[in-house]
């Protein structure tokens, strides 16, 4: 006769994601193993998990650093006196809420404000853009002196200027 539809859609799904969760627990504690050993040669390459998470480069690029030099940092209460319309209550990148005291970066273009930490960071993964609505930092008026910038400090204009100098243009 065999089993009722609802009986056979239910079990063996839940049966099955269990016997995956278990066999996937025994894969970890075998790598933590090891690892623990130092043995963790032994296993094939890309088997096991990265050992570190993904964090901020170590040394942000130079776009990021100018930037930070653009964009002005404001304490939270001097915002609110100057009484630049509605403002959000918490940061939208790590959801916590603004309080008095806090350092916030005010994006000028888009009128957006984040946490400083938060902007900084989001910044430090060569972001050029505003987090919420992708308004680019620079305004459209500051780019070119922007540009030059980056390019003086990166080194591009002494390669340029080598490169015209030894083609004569």
């Amino acid at each position: 006769m065999g089993f009722p539809v609802g009986y056979t859609e239910i079990f063996l799904p839940k049966l099955f994601i269990h016997t995956l969760l278990l066999l996937g627990f025994i894969r970890n504690l075998i790598f933590s193993l090891f690892r623990f050993l130092g043995l963790s040669d032994f296993l094939e390459p890309g088997a096991s998990f990265p050992e570190t998470p993904i964090r901020a480069p170590e040394y942000p690029p130079v776009s990021a650093v100018l930037l930070r030099e653009l964009l002005p940092v404001v304490k939270f209460e001097e915002l609110a006196v100057s009484g630049c319309g509605d403002q959000p209550e918490s940061c939208v990148v790590c959801l916590y809420e603004f309080e008095v005291g806090e350092e916030i970066r005010w994006l000028s273009n888009c009128k957006h404000i984040f946490h400083r930490s938060c902007l900084d960071r989001w910044m430090d993964h060569d972001q050029k853009t505003c987090p919420l609505c992708r308004t680019p930092f620079v305004p459209h008026d500051m780019q070119d002196e922007f540009n030059q910038r980056l390019w003086a400090v990166s080194g591009v204009t002494e390669l340029y200027s080598e490169y015209f100098s030894i083609s004569g243009l």
